[in-house]
């Protein structure tokens, strides 16, 4: 992993693909982020949901 993060940096493609990996990894915390505030309103909505159905 080291290796290649070294091969990277030697290039200047190689800092290109590390902006686009950081880009890409805060993204994917924003989503990770957001998917779980969600996550909880839809479970209390499909128990309110299971209860009522009862």
């Amino acid at each position: 992993m080291l290796s290649l993060f070294r091969r990277l940096m030697k290039h200047t493609q190689g800092a290109t693909a590390v902006e686009y990996t950081l880009i890409t990894s805060l993204i994917a915390v924003a989503a990770i982020a957001s998917m779980r505030s969600v996550s909880g309103k839809v479970n209390n909505v499909l128990g309110v949901t299971a209860t009522a159905l009862n």
